[in-house]
């Protein structure tokens, strides 16, 4: 059984690569390739930012005549995303980077250009030395002076670290861990205090207001009424010496003995007392009948509460025949 996929060739016996013939490729021929951008660009265009590693299908050419070190420098083309302008860029092997060409401008490349600027720098000063002896003693002794500096700011963080070494850390927390409990609890008993002082205020101005209104209250309560005797207090009250009753009285009856019960004889009212207005004198027991107004019971200041009875029982009937 054959293989899927041959990996060697059949060269048949009178094959003779010398008779093959060879193709005259140009030096400059470019080739399709794919990459990514290898830095941040803009183009110069239309201002388009083209990333670091946004993949492109490029062009890639070898460069005639640049050579660093036998190796040889290779040439990319590739379109701006936006507006497809043409953006070019190169190998620099001597740096291990890329050098922007044509078409765009190379952004963050902060520390490539301190390099540079370190480099360009260095090589004014060889060249200022190399003719100048006198230029040559003042960067030595610029250089002298900056060492020292050097070495007195490192003698002193030396001997911060010392002062630091001895110091226990954990004690310092712990004394800072203590101090904000304290703190915390005297701003607790502070704001205890400003409570239990709201709540005495509170309190007394309720008590305030509350002795205000009664007092409001008692002065504008009306004005009690007068204590009436009841009538069975005369019951209560003590006995007194009792006269000598005649013979005469006797015989008639007790009409005229105790007149201290008068009190206990309540006046029955008539029709004239309930349609009388309060404020307005009433009339007397003689009752109105049929709108004339009966004589009243003659009361002598002798008489007793029976005699009052009987005179009120009289009007009764002789109202009533009427």
């Amino acid at each position: 059984m054959s293989e899927r996929k041959v990996l060697n060739k059949y060269y048949p016996p009178d094959f003779d690569p010398s008779k093959i013939p060879k193709l005259k490729l140009p030096k400059d021929r470019q080739y399709v390739v794919r990459l990514m951008a290898p830095f941040n660009m803009r183009c110069k265009t239309c201002g388009e930012y083209i990333y670091k590693g946004k993949k492109f299908n490029a062009r890639k050419e070898t460069v005639q005549n640049e050579v660093y070190l036998g190796l040889p420098i290779f040439r990319f083309y590739i379109k701006c995303t936006r507006c497809l302008a043409e953006i070019t860029f190169k190998t620099d092997p001597e740096n291990t980077d890329y050098t922007m060409e044509h078409g765009a401008t190379r952004n963050f490349q902060a520390e490539k250009l301190l390099e540079e600027e370190e480099k360009r720098v260095q090589k004014e000063r060889e060249d200022e030395e190399l003719n100048n002896p006198m230029k040559v003693l003042e960067n030595r002794t610029k250089d002298s002076k900056l060492e020292m500096e050097v070495l007195e700011n490192l003698q002193e963080l030396k001997d911060l670290n010392q002062r630091q070494a001895h110091v226990d850390f954990e004690a310092m927390l712990r004394q800072h861990r203590l101090s904000e409990e304290e703190r915390q609890k005297q701003e607790q008993e502070e704001d205890e205090r400003e409570t239990v002082a709201l709540v005495e205020e509170a309190r007394k101005r309720r008590r305030l207001e509350d002795s205000d209104s009664e007092e409001d209250a008692a002065a504008s309560a009306p004005p009690q009424p007068a204590h009436r005797p009841k009538p069975t207090a005369i019951l209560d009250e003590a006995p007194k010496a009792k006269r000598k009753v005649e013979s005469w009285e006797r015989s008639v009856g007790t009409f005229c003995s105790r007149p201290q019960l008068s009190g206990l004889v309540v006046v029955k009212k008539t029709d004239l007392d309930r349609g009388t207005p309060q404020g307005q004198p009433t009339p007397a027991l003689g009752a109105v009948n049929n709108g004339k107004v009966a004589d009243p019971a003659p009361r002598t200041p002798g008489t007793s509460s029976l005699s009052q009875l009987g005179a009120y029982s009289d009007s009764e009937d002789s109202s009533g025949s009427n």
